[in-house]
């Protein structure tokens, strides 16, 4: 399959995934996705049955919205499928940020581990799961991938303040099988995790973070790597993830991911 043929693939899953459970709201070239229920909130995108230019009063009518509605004004497309769109969130007023886009090609062997870690995917009642999932939490706090401080305590913290709506909606999916999720773990529990999301053979890896104390051993690409070969056992035609720079994309390419475009996500500055 050609790169824009994977492009236009993921292009259709990036619309189809949020409408599992939110609203639809159209504003003309664009369409806003509305929380229904429990748990993340979604963005606005690009509609995937009309590719039309989008206009700097597209992007302002859809930010009065998400401020009426208080929810992130967050906007997420791709740069191939949508040219227009960067110039003109950028006129509106919005922070654009550009991000790697890979596509697994064939999958290397699985990367090593320090002896003490295993690498496993998690199921709905599995007793490490809040830790599990709080690992990447403590991961997005410290960004980058210079080994730090925060470690098993912070993720405790975290992990013992956790939403009890947000983990029954994780248990749900897990169990109906719309998300994977992988850790790995020492001793201590859980230093990292991260999770995909499978629908119409495309499979997205997203959330995979580790403990800053726990970094530069090879655990996220081990994490990632369990993910990838999980999708693929599962009949995934297409498994892509967004990287947050060139440094970290050169982690999965040794995976066997390659750069097919790029991820683009507008906010305020």
């Amino acid at each position: 399959m050609s790169d824009i043929g994977i492009i236009d693939r993921i292009d259709a899953f990036c619309d189809d995934i949020p409408r599992q459970r939110a609203r639809a709201e159209q504003f003309g070239p664009l369409v806003l996705f509305v929380p229904v229920g429990p748990g993340w909130p979604y963005y606005a995108r690009p509609r995937a049955d009309r590719r039309l230019p989008v206009t700097i009063p597209d992007i302002r009518s859809v930010r009065a919205r998400q401020r009426e509605l208080v929810i992130p004004e967050s906007f997420e497309w791709l740069e191939q499928a949508t040219p227009t769109m960067a110039a003109a969130a950028a006129g509106a007023g919005l922070d654009v940020q550009r991000h790697p886009l890979l596509s697994l090609g064939r999958l290397a062997p699985a990367p090593p581990v320090p002896p003490q870690v295993g690498v496993r995917l998690v199921s709905p009642d599995d007793p490490e799961l809040i830790l599990a999932w709080a690992a990447p939490g403590v991961a997005f706090a410290h960004p980058g991938t210079r080994v730090g401080l925060a470690g098993v305590t912070d993720r405790d913290k975290l992990a013992a303040n956790h939403d009890g709506g947000t983990i029954e909606l994780l248990r749900e999916r897990l169990g109906s099988g719309r998300s994977v999720l992988a850790t790995a773990s020492g001793p201590s529990g859980p230093l990292a995790s991260g999770s995909y999301q499978l629908a119409g053979g495309v499979a997205e890896i997203t959330g995979v973070g580790v403990l800053p104390a726990s970094r530069r051993q090879g655990i996220g690409a081990a994490v990632t790597h369990a993910l990838a070969a999980d999708a693929v056992r599962r009949g995934a035609q297409i498994v892509f993830l967004s990287a947050t720079d060139a440094t970290v994309a050169r982690v999965y390419e040794r995976l066997g991911f390659r750069s097919i475009g790029s991820a683009m996500i507008a906010e305020p500055a």
